[in-house]
């Protein structure tokens, strides 16, 4: 694998850091303290174990798809998913009422209104099952670094349906670098990699029910999965009402803006500070 300066992606442009400065409503005081500290924050116990199971049901079709979509590939992967290593089952809300409702579920529409302000659209959200015994882990990158959003920083919650441990791949972190803005990312074999630093990092394990909040400009690793059982996860991501996407053209240049707002998976979760009726 490519060893990765520490540099800024080209495309950052002045990018700073606006520490939060609201009361928050659903996270406590030192929960947004840390998370514009280190970039990330834990709700620990959230979801209760029948809206686990709830989960897990709804997210199986489109996992099973995957699985056999991978299958079916030579060698078994597509980039940072592989049949040996994790299935990735994206846009899963368009095929499920459950998601759909679970993606402006008030705990998770509540932290959005306290980390990104009162106008915010679901971005994407996938289900990844890291297999047992897997063979890759998920390099260190940022979430900004596989489709470059503007504005940078939107967030994700990383939703654990079972516990996730050093042992199965719970997620590690850099702290503080998302007040740095997106890196520069390089392709690999299995996915997108940025600078990162074992030695520096924090893991980051929780109990099944717990969400990892974190930045899209956090720095983050999750390692091979060494145990029996699969580890799960389903992670939501939300953005800034008006925030557009940017792939680079022939050139390699910025791309044109490209808005999200797709009415059937990237609904509005809150228009001024409110649910949508």
């Amino acid at each position: 694998m490519p060893d990765v300066a520490r540099e800024p992606h080209p495309w950052r442009d002045g990018f700073t850091w606006h520490d939060h400065d609201r009361s928050p409503t659903t996270l406590a005081a030192d929960q947004v303290a840390a998370f514009d500290r280190d970039g990330y924050t834990v709700v620990p116990d959230a979801f209760d174990h029948e809206t686990l199971a709830t989960l897990d049901r709804a997210i199986a079709p489109g996992e099973e798809r995957v699985r056999e979509l991978l299958a079916s590939l030579p060698g078994g992967r597509l980039s940072v998913a592989g049949v040996d290593t994790q299935t990735v089952a994206p846009h899963l809300v368009l095929q499920s009422d459950v998601l759909r409702a679970f993606c402006r579920h008030p705990l998770l529409v509540g932290i959005c209104r306290d980390l990104m302000g009162d106008d915010v659209r679901l971005y994407w959200e996938q289900a990844v099952y890291k297999q047992p015994h897997s063979v890759e882990p998920v390099l260190w990158h940022q979430d900004n670094g596989y489709t470059f959003v503007v504005p940078q920083d939107y967030l994700t919650c990383w939703v654990a349906i079972t516990d996730a441990t050093p042992d199965n791949g719970c997620v590690s972190v850099v702290p503080g670098v998302h007040r740095d803005g997106t890196l520069r990312h390089l392709t690999t074999d299995i996915g997108q990699e940025c600078w990162g630093d074992h030695d520096l990092a924090v893991q980051v394990p929780v109990s099944a029910g717990s969400i990892v909040v974190f930045s899209s400009l956090t720095p983050h690793f999750t390692g091979r999965n060494r145990t029996d059982e699969v580890r799960k996860s389903y992670i939501v991501q939300y953005c800034h009402d008006g925030a557009v996407a940017h792939l680079p053209d022939r050139a390699g240049e910025m791309g044109p803006p490209m808005p999200q707002e797709d009415p059937d998976r990237q609904f509005p979760v809150l228009r001024d500070g409110r649910p949508p009726g």
